[in-house]
């Protein structure tokens, strides 16, 4: 009889052991794991970071796409055409100096 009551003792250990040991797995991964919490904060991360690159990459586009504009055969600025052409074909007036 003293068997038995030993026995069914140590089978409610292992059951709690095993709970134990599942527990601290499923924590550990709710945690550390490949859709746990830190892995949800550096996503949040990435997420801000590319955002924030979207909005700086849209502000250039709308830059460029009124550049273009004026500088199209609708609309043409005379400053913008005159700032490209030195910027880019070097050009001067006669009455400037060009230092550099």
């Amino acid at each position: 009889m003293a068997a038995a009551n030993a026995h069914r003792g140590l089978g409610g250990l292992v059951y709690l052991a095993v709970a134990f040991l599942f527990g601290a797995y499923f924590t550990f991964a709710a945690v550390q794991g490949d859709y746990g919490m830190f892995a949800r904060v550096a996503i949040d991360a990435e997420a801000d970071e590319l955002a924030a690159e979207r909005d700086r990459l849209a502000a250039e586009l709308a830059r460029m796409q009124n550049l273009t504009r004026r500088l199209s055969d609708d609309y043409l600025d005379l400053d913008l055409l005159d700032q490209q052409t030195r910027d880019v074909l070097g050009y001067l007036r006669a009455d400037e100096i060009a230092i550099r």
